[in-house]
């Protein structure tokens, strides 16, 4: 049985794309288990302010009427929060994509969502580091159910969180918290120091960049032979989060 000493919280969401800085959420879902057993869910459609493209509709059947009256993130984005908590994160690939678009959706609505001090556990890491198949063969291995209304938030976050129950009685060897669950199956940041893995940290604890043409390079050295590297960074099409923690290392060189 899981033991939780603050509530964890499972997520899905069904966006426009797969675009992290650049498509929106058009509905959440969020299930909060507490340390006491008890479950509660919350189910938002979201206006994204933009069309939803009709291979999006058919996968998840949410068309443009379906939230043209709703609201947009920004107006729901407090109310998301204080739901949340400081609550602990799951959810089934959300360490590379729910969670990072979610906190682009939380940055352009000026709502600070802080991941600092939360765990994170990513289902589909467990999943494919003990079986690697998707979330419909999870479910039907793990529980012996059907999948049904797959892309529907609601079902999808349910199924994750009834998939990951199972885990816990299957591998014993994760353990009943999610320190042991995280020892065991380790961070799905990694050595990230943003969400989008653009910076991360090398054997030694520094930020060095990885992509581009300075790749494996300290990030400090590149930006103290190359400012202009940060304007394009800053300029261009990056997470919100990683042009946050590139310029909190330019700040902390100015302050040293």
């Amino acid at each position: 049985m899981l033991k939780l000493h603050k509530p964890l919280i499972f997520l899905d969401i069904e966006t426009t794309g797969l675009n992290i800085t650049k498509d929106r959420i058009i509905e959440i879902c969020l299930v909060k288990q507490s340390p006491d057993g008890s479950v509660e869910d919350k189910t938002w459609r979201i206006n994204p302010g933009m069309p939803i493209p009709q291979k999006i509709t058919e996968l998840t059947g949410i068309t443009d009427a379906d939230v043209a009256n709703a609201p947009q993130f920004a107006e729901l984005a407090n109310t998301l929060l204080n739901f949340m908590g400081n609550a602990d994160l799951s959810g089934y690939n959300a360490a590379k994509f729910d969670i990072p678009l979610l906190m682009e959706e939380f940055d352009r609505a000026k709502v600070d969502f802080d991941i600092n001090g939360r765990k994170i556990i990513d289902v589909q890491q467990i999943y494919h580091m003990m079986e690697r198949r998707n979330l419909a063969a999870a479910y039907q291995f793990y529980c012996n159910k059907e999948l049904t209304n797959a892309h529907s938030a609601l079902a999808d976050v349910e199924a994750t969180r009834e998939v990951f129950l199972a885990q816990l009685e299957k591998y014993t060897e994760l353990g009943e918290t999610l320190d042991s669950i995280t020892a065991v199956a380790g961070n799905p940041l990694g050595k990230n120091v943003d969400v989008a893995g653009r910076i991360i940290m090398d054997d030694n604890g520094t930020e060095v960049f990885n992509f581009g043409k300075y790749k494996g390079d300290k990030v400090e050295d590149v930006l103290k032979k190359d400012l202009g590297y940060y304007n394009w960074m800053m300029q261009g099409d990056f997470a919100s989060y990683t042009k946050k923690k590139l310029t909190e290392i330019k700040l902390r060189m100015r302050a040293n």
